[in-house]
C-alpha cells in the first residue's frame, strides 16, 4: 500500500474509533473505561500505538500503523445515560477479533444506535413513579405522601422524556420538571388537607417525587475517573453533575416558598419489627428495579439491581437502627453492593457501573436534601448548612463504598 494509502486506511479506522468512544462517553461511563475499551478496538484493528485524550465534549487521539501516523479530534455530544448501549458496546470491545475493519466497526455501531429504548415512555414514567413512592417509605413517609411522591415522579419523568426527545437544554429541563413533579406533589398534599384528612409532615415526599433528577451516573463517573487519574474529565463531569444538582434544588426551593413548607420532622412509622423489615425490602427492590429502568437497562439488570439495593439498604439501615451513624452505615450499604456487583456484573456479562449507581440512589439522604432546601429558603443558614453537611457526608460515603469496593476487587486500582 501506498504512503498516502496507508495514511487514509489508518485516518478511516482513527475515525471509526473516535466514533466508538464518542458514543460510550454519550452513554454516561467512565473516561478511563473510554480509554481502556478505545485500546482494546486500536489492538484489533491493528494499530501499532495509540494516545488518548478523553475529556468530557471531546476525544483527541494519536494513532501510529507502521509508518504512518494520524491525529483526529472530535467533539462529543451532550452526555446522557444508557445501560443497555453502554452494556452493547462493552461486548463490541471485548469480543473484536484481529482484523477488524473501520467499516465493519461503523456497521456494528450503526446497529447497536437503531435499538430502540427497551422500555416505553409510560412504562418508565410509572417505574420512576414507583421508586419515588418506595423512597419516600425509606424515608418515613405516610401512605398519602407515598401516592403523592408516585404521581409527581412519574408526571415528572414523563414531561422530561418529552422534551429530551426535542433536545432541549439539560439543565432548563431539569429546573422545569423538578417544578412540574414537587408541584404535583404539593397540590395533592394540598387536595388531601383540604378535605380534612390528616396530612403528616412533607419532608420525606417532597424530594422524593423529584429523586429521579439526581445526577447518580455522572457524579459516581466523576469520583471514579478522579481515582484513576483521568482529572480534566472529571472535574468536567462533576461541575456538570453539580450544576445538574443545583438546577433541580433552586426549582424546588421556588416550590417550597410558594407552598410554605416547613421543616418538620416526619412522624416515626408504627409498625412491627418485622413489618418494618418486609416492607423496607419491598421498597428497596422497587427502587433499584425503578432507577435501572430509568437509565435503560435490559429486565434480567433490573431485576439484578432491586436485588443489590434490596441487600445493601437493608444491611444500611439494620446497622443505622442498632446505633451506627447514618454515613458508616451507608458506607458499608454501598461497599457491599459494589462488591456483590463485582460478581453480578461477570455472570450477567453487563458493565458493573450500570449495576451500582442504581442500586445506591436509593440511598441518598432524602430528609436532609428537604431539609436543607426549606432552611434556605427560611434563612435558617447555621441549620441549613447543617443539615447540608451531614447530607454531604452521606452522600460521600455512598461513593467512598463504591470506589473501596474496587480497591477490594479489581487489583488493577491498586497499581498506579
Amino acid at each position: 500500500m501506498s504512503p498516502a494509502g496507508a495514511d487514509a486506511a489508518l485516518t478511516q479506522a482513527v475515525d471509526a474509533l473516535i466514533e466508538f468512544g464518542g458514543l460510550m462517553l454519550r452513554t454516561g461511563t467512565e473516561a478511563f473505561r473510554v480509554r481502556q475499551r478505545m485500546d482494546e478496538l486500536a489492538r484489533a484493528m491493528g494499530i501499532d500505538a495509540l494516545a488518548l485524550h478523553v475529556l468530557l465534549g471531546s476525544i483527541e487521539v494519536t494513532a501510529r500503523r507502521g509508518d504512518a501516523h494520524v491525529t483526529l479530534v472530535s467533539e462529543i455530544g451532550p452526555v446522557g445515560i444508557d445501560a443497555r448501549r453502554l452494556g452493547d458496546l462493552e461486548r463490541l470491545a471485548h469480543r473484536a477479533q484481529p482484523g477488524l475493519g473501520a467499516a465493519e466497526l461503523r456497521e456494528k455501531l450503526k446497529a447497536i444506535t437503531a435499538k430502540p429504548p427497551v422500555f416505553p415512555i409510560a412504562v418508565t414514567a410509572i417505574a420512576v413513579g414507583i421508586a419515588s413512592g418506595s423512597f419516600s417509605y425509606l424515608n418515613e413517609g405516610g401512605a398519602y405522601e407515598i401516592a403523592a411522591a408516585f404521581a409527581g415522579g412519574a408526571v415528572g419523568q414523563f414531561l422530561r422524556s418529552l422534551l429530551f426527545r426535542h433536545h432541549l437544554n439539560q439543565f432548563a429541563v431539569t429546573a422545569i420538571c423538578a417544578v412540574l413533579a414537587s408541584g404535583v406533589y404539593c397540590l395533592i398534599m394540598g387536595a388531601l388537607a383540604g378535605a380534612a384528612l390528616a396530612v403528616p409532615s412533607h419532608g420525606a415526599g417532597f424530594i422524593s417525587s423529584s429523586l429521579f433528577l439526581v445526577p447518580g451516573f455522572p457524579l459516581i463517573a466523576g469520583m471514579l475517573d478522579m481515582l484513576q487519574h483521568q482529572t480534566v474529565a472529571a472535574i468536567a463531569r462533576l461541575a456538570y453533575g453539580t450544576t445538574v444538582l443545583l438546577s433541580a434544588a433552586f426549582a424546588l426551593s421556588l416550590v417550597a416558598a410558594a407552598a410554605g413548607l416547613t421543616a418538620s420532622p416526619p412522624a416515626p412509622p408504627h409498625l412491627s419489627e418485622a413489618a418494618t423489615l418486609g416492607l423496607r425490602a419491598v421498597a428497596s427492590f422497587a427502587g433499584g428495579c425503578g432507577f435501572a429502568i430509568l437509565y435503560n437497562s435490559p429486565l434480567r439488570t433490573v431485576l439484578a439491581v432491586g436485588c443489590l439495593a434490596l441487600v445493601g439498604n437493608e444491611l444500611r439501615l439494620a446497622l443505622h437502627d442498632f446505633g451506627m451513624a447514618l454515613p458508616p452505615a451507608t458506607f458499608v450499604g454501598a461497599l457491599t453492593v459494589g462488591l456483590l456487583a463485582s460478581f453480578v456484573s461477570t455472570w450477567l456479562d453487563e458493565p458493573r457501573i450500570t449495576l451500582t449507581v442504581p442500586g445506591i440512589i436509593i440511598m441518598v439522604p432524602g430528609t436532609y436534601a428537604f431539609e436543607t432546601v426549606v432552611l434556605f429558603n427560611q434563612g435558617d443558614v447555621l441549620p441549613a448548612l447543617q443539615a447540608a453537611t451531614l447530607g454531604g457526608f452521606v452522600v460521600g460515603a455512598m461513593a467512598l463504598g463504591l470506589a473501596a469496593a474496587r480497591f477490594v476487587s479489581e487489583r488493577g486500582w491498586l497499581v498506579e
